[in-house]
């Protein structure tokens, strides 16, 4: 495919200036995983994943241990998911993805990011459609054969595999993300995945002008600053030294 999932590390855990922001993202997403399903990681496996993530973004334990005790109690706030999608400034498309228990709040907050950047919300879907929802493997290595011969073997839907500079990366629909990791983990013991996450790739990339990619860099600013904000996803061409 040659996707470039690269610029994907501009999403929100990326942008974050202050880690108490990025614990409090995990810690609630880690809550609401574990209020839905079972608060173990041993048999929950997007609890389990979500774990790993965290403690690579240098999560403290007690921040992830505190969450799961959280979920084992009763009652706690009652969070629903909820996607926005909108155009900002030259062609640009965003997705964002929050968790919120009061949504009249959170859409009015996302509103006033898109209107104090000149941008515009669109329907729902209306941006989703230039953007593959896929599943994403990847690990240090060169052998797309065994990879694929995994997946296949597994009988899961892969949609490609690729070996680029010195990584395997495997892509498959967002519900055969488990499956696929498993696959995986049995055919290669002991493999470090460096990405393994379910995402929007957009299906090419836009470049802004300089003034533009301000007033861009301007609202994914003020969408990290939503405490509801939990990822954003969007298709433009981020200059290196925003990396």
């Amino acid at each position: 495919m040659g996707r470039n999932f690269e610029n994907r590390k501009h999403a929100i855990f990326k942008t974050a200036a202050q880690k108490s922001k990025l614990y409090s993202r995990y810690g609630k997403q880690l809550y609401v995983i574990a209020k839905n399903g079972v608060p173990d990681p041993e048999g929950n496996p997007a609890l389990r994943s979500m774990i790993e993530k965290a403690k690579r973004d240098q999560v403290p334990a007690h921040v992830i241990d505190k969450a799961i005790q959280k979920a084992r109690g009763a009652g706690g706030e009652d969070f629903v998911a909820a996607r926005y999608e909108g155009y900002g400034p030259g062609g640009s498309m965003v997705i964002i993805d929050c968790l919120t228990d009061n949504s009249q709040r959170t859409i009015a907050e996302i509103r006033n990011c898109f209107t104090k950047t000149d941008s515009k919300i669109g329907a729902a879907g209306s941006a989703a459609l230039w953007f593959d929802h896929v599943a994403i493997l990847s690990y240090k290595g060169d052998n797309e054969d065994q990879a694929l011969e995994a997946m296949l073997n597994a009988d899961v839907n892969v949609e490609d595999v690729e070996a680029k500079d010195g990584h395997v990366t495997i892509f498959t629909p967002p519900s055969e993300f488990y499956k696929a990791k498993t696959a995986l983990q049995a055919a290669v013991p002991g493999v470090e995945l460096e990405v393994q996450e379910i995402t929007f790739l957009a299906q090419s990339q836009k470049t802004l002008s300089a003034d533009d990619q301000v007033v861009f860099d301007k609202l994914l600013g003020m969408l990290n600053d939503c405490d509801d904000v939990q990822d954003v996803y969007h298709n433009v061409d981020m200059p290196a030294e925003a990396s």
